[in-house]
């Protein structure tokens, strides 16, 4: 629920900068299906919809749709700050795969964001997790909308999202090919 944060701060960086809030249309998404199946899954894998799964069938899930996240990213690597979301994206895949296929979360970062890990999760308690830099060490207050536990990686995820949309506001980040003087080539 991290990125949710970035929505609004890209779309103000992007009037700002004097963007228009109409050039975000003009952005072609490669795959975006995939996308919205990966968030999809994710959101039903995590969700008291997917009841009392078994870890060995959720973490290939988690595993699966976070790496076509990761397909997505690279598919959609020409748009301005992509490159960010994809180091990001590429940090919490690594942090996935070390640990097994799930998101360790540092308990302090649960207890300051207010989350009790009860049922069906992202984030999992680790005693000594690997690339633990790479894990949900931070969290946003308990008071906030969406308070939760997110990760260096969830940061450029962020990051990069806002200046996505700030630079397609402004008319830098989609793929139209430029069309040049005809005489200069």
């Amino acid at each position: 629920m991290f990125i949710l944060y970035a929505i609004p701060v890209g779309l103000a960086a992007g009037a700002i900068l004097g963007g228009r809030l109409a050039a975000l249309a003009t952005i072609r998404i490669r795959l975006g299906w995939l996308a919205v199946a990966a968030l999809v899954a994710q959101v039903i894998l995590f969700s008291p919809l997917a009841g009392g799964l078994d870890d060995a069938v959720a973490r290939p899930i988690y595993v699966a749709s976070t790496g076509a996240v990761v397909l997505v990213v690279l598919a959609n690597i020409r748009l301005t700050g992509m490159p960010i979301v994809l180091a990001g994206a590429l940090s919490n895949l690594a942090a996935i795969l070390a640990n097994g296929g799930a998101m360790p979360a540092d308990p302090g970062a649960l207890a300051a964001a207010g989350i009790r890990i009860t049922g069906a999760s992202n984030s999992v308690v680790t005693d000594e997790p690997a690339l633990a830099a790479l894990t949900d060490r931070f969290a946003t207050p308990g008071w906030l909308p969406f308070a939760n536990v997110f990760s260096i990686g969830d940061v450029l995820i962020a990051i990069g999202t806002a200046v996505v949309i700030a630079a397609a506001m402004r008319g830098g980040s989609h793929d139209t090919p430029k069309r040049g003087n005809a005489a200069a080539r």
